[in-house]
């Protein structure tokens, strides 16, 4: 029922205001929502694939079953092509040639052969609706990626015990050992560095914009990759036997307390971020590096969650990939181009009207009012009204099937 709201919120946002983050939210949901057609508690992921395979293929992999199942009862039924073929090729091919014979024979009747006129068949209408068949013979006789599907349903989210030795080995010592002496330094290593980062922080605004946007970029980056190491060496040591000895206390508290640093780092690297675009705008890029942040803060939170309920790998592919596409559908509603936009010229110390130029049409009309009300003239304001222009003109040649919001506005 979710995966079908989301694809009916998508549908909507795509007539509110066409983005292309919206049409891949809205294709994405809805191999969701077919794949789900095919099997409800298989994860989203598998779903995707599914949803795919059924929309493509399913009415191909439906008809060679059926090959396959009924050979004797199809040899029983075979098409005779021949009998076809008499009767009505061979009547077609004779009636066209009597055509033209009494068309050189008769002026009027050449003249009402040439005046049937077919144009009143739309093609693309045809092929749509063609389409459409196809679409929804493979949708209500959904398929499943086999064995794809039966081992995703068969795996369940937990680690069990008794896959694993328990007992307190001297190779499981030494791994324990490793893992503690690891994370002691790794978090010493990172408690040096918050403390200058945080040092750093308080700098920030004597700053110039150069000087910032690398800060953030490159900090970025390595907050992003460090995370992703720090996933691999928790999933490393958690990945078994570990989990399950009553002498790994020490080593989830370090684990814990890495984590928790981690995530300190990310909030501090987003405070730059923020501080970056009140001052000098919203961007993509840097609306980008929040989302980037705030993935890398979710798969740490659900590792955390990996080991204190002792989970597995899969958990955390079902888990994140979920939250993923989640957050997918919420940024699918927002038009972002209208807010940056909106954001920048009312908010952002310095305004690039070349960049808010250059983002797609759904802000044309607050740049068209923004110089109208700031009486902004040259070059800038002709370039505005000439997208404006352009505008206009496409929505007036929007079919019905393409209008949106804005065709409102313009009427």
């Amino acid at each position: 029922m979710t995966k079908a709201v989301f694809y009916v919120i998508t549908g909507i946002t795509i007539f509110l205001y066409r983005s292309n983050l919206a049409i891949i939210a809205n294709i994405l949901s809805f191999f969701t929502v077919v794949g789900s057609l095919s099997n409800q508690k298989s994860s989203i992921y598998i779903n995707w694939i599914n949803g795919f395979y059924t929309t493509i293929v399913a009415s191909f992999v439906l008809h060679f079953e059926k090959l396959n199942t009924e050979t004797e009862n199809i040899k029983k039924r075979n098409i005779n092509y021949k009998y076809w073929f008499k009767i009505i090729g061979i009547p077609l091919v004779i009636v066209i040639v009597f055509i033209n014979l009494y068309r050189n024979g008769n002026p009027k009747f050449d003249e009402l052969i040439k005046n049937i006129d077919f144009r009143f068949i739309n093609f693309q209408w045809l092929i749509f609706t063609a389409f459409g068949y196809y679409l929804f013979r493979n949708i209500t006789n959904a398929v499943t990626v086999e064995p794809l599907t039966s081992i995703d349903l068969s795996t369940n989210n937990e680690l069990q015990k008794e896959n694993f030795e328990v007992d307190y080995s001297k190779k499981l010592s030494n791994e324990l050992q490793l893992g503690v002496i690891l994370l002691i330094s790794l978090n010493i290593l990172i408690l040096v560095f918050l403390a200058t980062d945080i040092l750093y922080l308080s700098e920030i605004h004597q700053m110039t914009a150069p000087e910032l946007s690398q800060q953030v970029h490159t900090g970025v980056n390595a907050i992003i990759i460090s995370s992703i190491f720090a996933i691999l060496i928790i999933l490393y040591f958690f990945r078994g036997s570990i989990n399950f000895i009553k002498e790994n206390r020490n080593l989830k508290t370090l684990t814990f307390v890495w984590i928790f640093l981690n995530l300190i780092m990310i909030l501090i690297t987003a405070v730059k971020n923020v501080e970056y675009l009140i001052s000098f705008g919203l961007t993509y890029k840097r609306i980008g590096v929040l989302f980037f942040l705030l993935l890398t803060a979710i798969g740490l939170i659900t590792t955390f969650f990996k080991v204190t309920k002792v989970k597995n790998l899969w958990y955390l592919f079902r888990k994140n990939s979920q939250i993923a596409f989640t957050i997918l559908i919420i940024s699918s509603t927002i038009n972002w181009d209208k807010l940056v936009t909106f954001y920048n010229i009312n908010y952002a110390e310095q305004i690039d009207l070349d960049y808010l130029i250059n983002l797609s049409y759904n802000n044309t009309f607050l740049l068209k009012d923004y110089i109208e009300k700031n009486n902004i003239k040259g070059e800038k304001a002709i370039k505005i009204n000439s997208k404006h222009r352009d505008y206009i003109n496409y929505l007036n040649h929007n079919s019905w099937q393409e209008m949106i919001l804005d065709n409102l506005k313009i009427k």
